[in-house]
């Protein structure tokens, strides 16, 4: 069964890195890409909405109904952030998108992007896992299918860039270190392509998904081998 996608975020390092399993999988028929940049990619199943409010429905024309699945892949690094800032940026703009979905549509798959070591307690000393917890849990109590993403350390493939500048340099730093931590702990290592790939994995019917909450050794086997190869 053939899946349509709503996705937020293709402009960042895991969007793009969603964007392309997306394009190449033969089970996902259509993609509506929304986002406050244009992508500069032409393809056929591709579909965008440029706007300078993302969580703005209407003016993206989306109806709810017409889409089995909604890729969550906003988001910001809280380096040099308030708190405040953070979670209007981070929980506020996410749910501005969510609940109106799960109203609308709670047949919906929302998968979003959170990260190893978010806090679902809320109470921890780390800001951004603490809001991140207060995301994951208000997005698990609506109506849909909710699955939280906590990738750790994700290595970039096949040309898909990091737009943070704490990425770039993490990865210029340490970048020729991560296939080596891959062979001795390849379960904290995932790929961007293998990212994208399990997103598709857990909106298309019929997967056994381990739970709502998956971290990187569910995310590197749901992402396994992709649909076709080019």
């Amino acid at each position: 069964m053939s899946v349509k996608v709503i996705l937020f975020g293709a402009t960042g390092m895991l969007g793009r890195g969603v964007l392309r399993a997306c394009l190449r999988d033969d089970t996902v028929e259509s993609v509506l890409a929304v986002g406050r940049t244009p992508l500069g990619v032409s393809h056929p199943k591709l579909r965008e909405s440029v706007q300078s409010d993302p969580s703005d429905l209407a003016a993206a024309g989306i109806d709810p109904a017409a889409y089995d699945a909604c890729f969550f892949c906003l988001g910001v690094s809280s380096v040099g952030m308030t708190e405040e800032a953070y979670r209007h940026v981070t929980h506020d703009l996410t749910l501005a998108v969510a609940r109106p979905l799960a109203a609308a549509n709670p047949g919906m798959t929302f998968v979003y992007v959170s990260g190893e070591g978010t806090d679902s307690t809320e109470r921890g000393r780390s800001m951004w896992a603490r809001v991140k917890g207060r995301t994951e849990n208000d997005l698990l109590e609506l109506p849909f299918r909710a699955y939280m993403f906590r990738p750790g350390i994700v290595q970039p493939v096949r040309g898909v860039p990091s737009k943070a500048r704490i990425s770039r340099m993490f990865y210029a730093v340490l970048g020729p270190l991560v296939p080596l931590v891959r062979r001795v702990a390849p379960n904290l290592v995932i790929t961007s392509e293998a990212f994208g790939r399990a997103m598709i994995a857990v909106a298309r019917p019929g997967t056994e998904v381990p739970g709502h909450i998956l971290r990187p050794a569910d995310i590197n086997r749901l992402g396994g081998a992709p649909t076709r190869h080019n």
